[in-house]
């Protein structure tokens, strides 16, 4: 499982909201909804993410070991 608490955090720390993200960066609702909730998200959105926020990807993602496999 991939989840993006580090992302909340890290927002946080840069002092840029959920809705900022929306309003002044155009990351749609449903792309915020299937970050908060830990989906499957484009890696377009995560390079967007990483470009916005000046870091590297493992600052915003991890991986959780699950029982996923193929």
């Amino acid at each position: 499982m991939i989840k993006y608490d580090k992302l909340w955090r890290l927002m946080e720390e840069k002092g840029i909201s959920k809705n900022m993200l929306h309003v002044k960066y155009n990351v749609s609702k449903a792309q915020l909804y299937r970050l908060r909730y830990n989906q499957n998200v484009s890696t377009n959105t995560l390079d967007r993410l990483c470009n916005l926020l000046e870091c590297d990807i493992g600052d915003i993602a991890e991986h959780i070991p699950d029982d996923n496999v193929f």
